[in-house]
């Protein structure tokens, strides 16, 4: 990363670029690119409630999701709440559901080689949080993280399956960083990450961020 405005304490992660840019223009009072290197564009800004907030891409997969949270601890980054879709897994969560991680399964190969056998779990009080924030509309469960999401060995009771939260929780770990995650599944007839999905996750994390 190439910052090229300030770096909040607080971070948003979504793995998508046009999804940091959606995230930033709604929850941001005129935010400021603060990154694009390898285009992965960050934003940084002030909410509503005048609390600093970065939202900053990770693009896909373990290997860049963590990368990208080990340069935005050495910035200053101390909180930081996944963002993304999610894949169900045989059914277990209706579609535009809000799924915030109470641990994740270390399928990844990100995950290993940073230590994690079986599950990896997010800081307790951020997840609380982001619980109490998502209210009636929140499940807690377990989300297995995978290289290969559409073949899923062994979920163990997972609920849905995704990319980066084991990766994310783990490096979280190491650079010492409190890291959580608010996840979403797709809504039949729109894009894996429909806006609106995205941004009532996002005012989740940032509510639970305030909180």
């Amino acid at each position: 990363m190439k910052p090229t405005a300030a770096i909040a304490p607080d971070a948003l992660l979504p793995a998508n670029p046009g999804d940091a840019l959606a995230i930033a223009q709604d929850l941001l009072q005129a935010p400021l690119m603060s990154n694009h290197h390898h285009g992965l564009w960050g934003y940084h800004g002030e909410t509503a409630a005048g609390r600093a907030l970065t939202v900053q891409s990770t693009g896909i997969g373990g290997p860049s999701a963590a990368a990208v949270l080990a340069e935005l601890a050495e910035l200053g980054v101390r909180r930081a709440v996944r963002i993304g879709a999610c894949e169900p897994l045989e059914g277990r969560l209706d579609p535009g559901a809000v799924l915030v991680a109470e641990a994740a399964l270390a399928g990844d190969g990100t995950s290993t080689a940073l230590g994690v056998t079986g599950t990896v779990a997010p800081t307790p009080a951020l997840a609380e949080a982001l619980l109490r924030a998502g209210g009636e509309d929140a499940v807690a469960g377990t989300v297995a993280s995978l290289d290969v999401p559409e073949l899923v060995p062994s979920h163990d009771g997972a609920l849905a399956a995704d990319l980066e939260s084991a990766a994310l929780l783990a490096q979280g770990r190491r650079v010492g960083v409190d890291v959580a995650a608010v996840l979403f599944t797709p809504i039949a007839g729109e894009s894996d990450q429909a806006p609106e999905t995205v941004l009532r996750a996002a005012r989740i994390a940032r509510d639970a961020l305030a909180g």
